[in-house]
């Protein structure tokens, strides 16, 4: 984070070093983000074939790496969105 508050980006070089580290669950669900997102956690099982638990996983290792961001989805309150933080 900057002096505002706010994330700073990454470059294309960063966020890719930082993929390179994680395990393939991770950059399986990173490649379904980086064509179709915000998704839920449901449909980043759905559309990565991989089972909840191993998604969920994943998430965890993207975030903890800050190359994954979450929302509230504006169309259920109760559910969080995903989205890559590039």
């Amino acid at each position: 984070m900057d002096d505002d508050g706010q994330e700073d980006a990454f470059t294309d070089a960063e966020f890719r070093e930082r993929l390179r580290e994680l395990p393939p669950s991770a950059k399986l669900v990173a490649k379904v983000l980086e064509t179709d997102s915000p998704l839920s956690q449901g449909q980043l099982a759905e559309a990565s074939l991989l089972p909840d638990r191993t998604v969920r996983y994943a998430l965890n290792r993207l975030e903890e790496s800050d190359l994954v961001g979450s929302r509230y989805s504006y169309r259920d309150a109760r559910k969080q969105v995903y989205f890559l933080r590039q």
